[in-house]
Order: C-alpha cells, then sequence, then structure tokens
C-alpha cells in the first residue's frame, strides 16, 4: 500500500495542467478545495450501496461569503442483510478559508472545517453516527489549472455510552482536469480510532481508496465512485449529483 501511496503522488506531481483557463474552477464541486462564492447554494445528492446497504443522501450548502461556507446534510439507508435501516445522524458543518491562494507566494490554500452530528436512528448508528459526534479538521493543498493537490486531517470525537471513542482521519487526494468537461480523482482515507468494538472486539480502523469520474455540464457535475477499504476487504460503489445555484 505504501509503494502504490508513492507512486500515486509522484505520478500526480508530474502531470501537466490541460488548461490555463481559471474560470475552470468556479464550479468544480468535486475539487477537494472547492468552496462556494458568496450566496451561492450547493445542492448534493448521493446513492451508494456498501456491505448491503443502499444510502441515499442529500446535502445542502450556502456561501456566507468569500471565506466562510455553512451546510448540512442526512442519509437514510437500508439494509438488505439485516434491521440496519433508518436514517443516520444530522450532519452540520462549516468551512473557514484561511488562506486564499493569493494571500502566499506558495499559493498554498488552507481551510479549518468543523461541525458536529445528532440524532439518527438506533438501528442506523455506527461509530461514527452515534447520538453525537464532534469533529474539527485542516485542509490544505494547491490548485492549478489541470490538477488539485490536497490533504485533509481531521479528529472527530464520539460521544456513545457504549461505543464512545475519538478517532482521526488522513486523506489525501490528487484531483486532475482532463479534458474541459472530465475530471477523475483519486485519494485515500485512513483512519485510527482510540478504542474497540466493545462485544467483538474488534477494531474501528478503516483504510479506504477512493476513485471518481466527474462529468461537469455547467453549474451540474454528475460523479461515479468506486471505493475499497482494505481492513473489510468491501468495495463501496454509487453516484453523486452536484448543482450549484
Amino acid at each position: 500500500m505504501r509503494k502504490f501511496l508513492s507512486v500515486f503522488f509522484v505520478s500526480a506531481f508530474i502531470a501537466l495542467p490541460v488548461s490555463s483557463n481559471a474560470n475552470i474552477l468556479e464550479h468544480d464541486t468535486s475539487d477537494p478545495l472547492y468552496l462556494l462564492n458568496t450566496e451561492e447554494l450547493l445542492s448534493q445528492t448521493s446513492v451508494s450501496y456498501w456491505n448491503h446497504m443502499l444510502r441515499i443522501g442529500q446535502g445542502i450548502s450556502y456561501g456566507m461569503n468569500q471565506r466562510l461556507s455553512i451546510g448540512a446534510n442526512v442519509h437514510y439507508q437500508h439494509h438488505f442483510n439485516g434491521d440496519m435501516d433508518g436514517f443516520s445522524a444530522i450532519d452540520l458543518g462549516a468551512t473557514y478559508r484561511m488562506t486564499r491562494a493569493t494571500d502566499t507566494e506558495s499559493r498554498v490554500i488552507s481551510d479549518l472545517v468543523f461541525g458536529f452530528k445528532f440524532g439518527g436512528s438506533s438501528h442506523a448508528r455506527t461509530p461514527y453516527y452515534a447520538d453525537s459526534t464532534y469533529y474539527a479538521g485542516l485542509r490544505f493543498g494547491r490548485q492549478w489549472a489541470g490538477m488539485t493537490l490536497a490533504a485533509t486531517i481531521k479528529s472527530s470525537w464520539v460521544f456513545d455510552d457504549e461505543r464512545g471513542m475519538s478517532f482521526i482521519d488522513f486523506i489525501p487526494e490528487a484531483y486532475f482536469r482532463i479534458a474541459p468537461d472530465w475530471r477523475i480523482g483519486g485519494g485515500f482515507t485512513i483512519r485510527k480510532a482510540t478504542n474497540r468494538d466493545p462485544n467483538t472486539g474488534d477494531d474501528y480502523d478503516q483504510e479506504w481508496l477512493n476513485t471518481k469520474l466527474v462529468r461537469q455540464f455547467g453549474r451540474t457535475q454528475y460523479i461515479g465512485h468506486i471505493d475499497y477499504e482494505f481492513e473489510s476487504d468491501e468495495i463501496q460503489f454509487g453516484g453523486k449529483l452536484n448543482i450549484v445555484f
């Protein structure tokens, strides 16, 4: 896995941009460093299948100004091989842009991300969707006309009578604008948790390989994704629809 990571990001660094048009970034909502403009509204509809569960989600985000956006999302899941049906927690979050590309000579962008999750059906809860979860993190990277390289470090604190814990996520990403209306992206989500499942003794560590293909139509994006989890040896696949109003 480490060898694959090295090859992946070395390839990303030597890739050449395909366009010099800065406007190509304006409504590229799948870009890891995307931030809404003032008074813009982003709708994100998703559907995915993983571990015998079909999940449907809806998120809404709003650009307060050139540095701050706020948002909320909720998911419903149907378990085909068990009783883990219901709505997951409501997620309320925000992104604050601490440094923009024009603020420094290095043109590195940095964001503060934070929020909390609450509620949801007890049948749909996991450590990620427990009674309440608070999270905060730092997202940083750089954008070019043809690609974006970014990484996120996020810590979460899960409050639950049985499965209270904390965990940290490290998420490196590479995103390529391979044509005026086509993009591809890939990355990893590496999660380390402090506790184990009290019933089985299993840990909650995860290692995800994430890939996506994006088609742009003006302010709309259609995204297909396939993700592989190394700990459970399982695959998740799905699609998303992003629309900027």
